[in-house]
């Protein structure tokens, strides 16, 4: 005797969705992109370097110079160091995103130079064809010398004939 089938057993039936409880956080990642690019481009300028230099110098001086109750981030600056490793936990991966976008952008870029070369090229070949072809057209074209020394022999012939046709009338009165 077959044992009764329940409904998620069928292959016709769509199982049904498992609820979440916890929402998963929704983020534009086109935003986030532009915002990863920017924070990886003002990471990599002087100004960026300036700060951080005068962060971490004032730091430093306050936790030796200060008096002792002053003092946050006793020797050997933990606290610090915490703040500098979180701060490169969290560049590195911004700086890979920029460039993984910048990267995409590059492929865009070489595949639209790489179709403007294969149809300048294929340009190229056709009016290569074509000078050719108007190469092999103007060698059976007649030369503007050709015909000026075709139309003196045709000229020549008519005065020989008007020649020796006048001198056939003069003989005929």
């Amino acid at each position: 005797m077959a044992e009764p089938r329940r409904p998620g057993d069928r292959l016709d039936t769509p199982r049904a969705l498992r609820r979440q409880f916890v929402r998963r956080p929704s983020y534009d990642t086109d935003t986030f992109g532009i915002f990863a690019e920017r924070f990886a481009r003002f990471m990599g300028t002087a100004k960026f370097l300036m700060w951080m230099t005068l962060f971490v110098i004032a730091w430093v001086a306050w936790n030796f110079l200060a008096p002792e109750e002053w003092r946050f981030d006793s020797y050997p600056l933990i606290f610090l160091t915490l703040i500098l490793s979180l701060q490169a936990s969290y560049a590195a991966p911004l700086i890979l995103l920029a460039q993984n976008r910048q990267e995409d952008r590059d492929r865009v870029i070489a595949t639209q130079d790489r179709d403007a070369a294969t149809r300048a090229h294929a340009d190229m070949e056709f009016l290569t064809r074509e000078v050719a072809s108007l190469r092999m057209a103007l060698g059976e074209v007649a030369t503007r010398d050709y015909l000026r020394s075709e139309l003196r022999a045709l000229l020549a012939e008519l005065e020989e004939r008007d020649a020796e046709g006048g001198a056939s009338h003069e003989g005929r009165e």
